[in-house]
């Protein structure tokens, strides 16, 4: 009787390895986005293609790292979400493959080509406005006046009140760091965030995590993307959402091709569902409330109007270059971190 349990076993095992014989599809996606979104994008995703779908949620900071270390035996296939720049950085640093998806000419032309070069090295799937939101009631409670801009925010009357995420580890928070240098110029941009850093009472590692912080009366006021901000409104805390007057940077979060993927055709396959009107209108299903690249895709009426905004002529591509993005955080690093208070 053990014979014959042992001659099935290995008829098994020789009919699973036998030439022609089908293995599973399998994905592995590292994630930037909300971890709400995420799951669901993983999710619907394999229940359309049956493709099995390992899922990693990281910021982009982290992602980038992690694509760095990974660099001589990826683990990745795709890297969705996120902020462009990041995107393009590891682009520039060869981490991730060109790949043009046949739905491409459908999006809306600041996603076809996002960094500018022809190169398709990474393809546009949502945009989204830097802003400020507070807590209304725990300003009102506390008798501090609403900011209305980025000087705003420099008052002591917010000292211990703020929080921002580490540009670093945070796509948004590098962003802001970038909004800053051209609003102002490097040199008096450096001093606005050693006049902020005074009123800082936490950085954190994730770029959404101060909004929520602030919705839970951890602080009463943070710099986040604005559809991040929403996000905490439509769940029924009390923030508001400030478009700063002076005016504001933006990202376009992009999804990337993982250089040497183990499952190309799957990569190719989930960047092109990705782009589809179907995909793009999960976000609302996930409380996500970016402007969709796709003009057929749903915008929630919760998503904060991009046209209202005074928005600058952010410039992508010197932002994204290593030696400028190295330059700004050694400088935040040295100069500003902990040295306001």
């Amino acid at each position: 009787m053990r014979r014959a349990w042992w001659i099935l076993a290995l008829a098994v095992a020789l009919a699973g390895c036998r030439p022609g014989a089908r293995r599973p599809r399998r994905l592995t996606l590292y994630c930037s986005a909300q971890h709400e979104w995420c799951e669901l994008v993983a999710r619907r995703f394999e229940e359309s293609s049956g493709i099995r779908v390992s899922m990693i949620r990281k910021s982009t900071g982290e992602v980038y790292a992690q694509l760095w270390a990974e660099r001589g035996n990826p683990k990745g296939d795709v890297w969705w979400g996120g902020t462009g720049d990041t995107h393009f950085q590891a682009a520039h640093a060869n981490l991730t493959r060109p790949y043009r998806s046949p739905r491409v000419p459908e999006l809306f032309s600041w996603a076809q080509d996002p960094m500018g070069d022809g190169e398709n090295r990474t393809t546009g799937i949502y945009m989204g406005a830097l802003g400020i939101a507070y807590n209304r009631e725990w300003l009102a409670k506390k008798g501090i006046e609403p900011p209305t801009g980025w000087q705003d925010i420099l008052r002591p009357d917010f000292k211990g009140e703020i929080q921002m995420a580490n540009p670093n580890s945070s796509g948004t928070a590098y962003t802001a760091l970038a909004t800053f240098v051209q609003l102002y110029g490097e040199a008096e941009a450096f001093k606005l965030l050693l006049k902020l850093d005074a009123n800082i009472n936490q950085y954190t590692q994730s770029g959404a995590a101060p909004v929520r912080n602030a919705a839970r009366g951890e602080a009463g006021v943070a710099v986040v993307f604005l559809h991040d901000a929403a996000t905490q409104v439509a769940a029924g805390f009390p923030i508001e959402l400030v478009a700063p007057v002076e005016g504001t940077g933006y990202e376009v979060g992009c999804v990337s091709m993982v250089r040497g993927a183990r499952h190309p055709d799957e990569a190719r396959a989930f960047i092109d569902w990705s782009l589809s009107p179907e995909a793009q209108g999960l976000a609302a299903e996930a409380h996500a409330y970016q402007v969709p690249s796709h003009p057929q895709a749903t915008v929630p009426p919760e998503a904060p109007r991009m046209e209202q905004m005074k928005l600058i002529d952010f410039d992508f591509g010197r932002f994204s270059e290593k030696a400028v993005r190295g330059h700004l955080l050694k400088r935040w690093d040295d100069e500003v971190k902990g040295r306001g208070r």
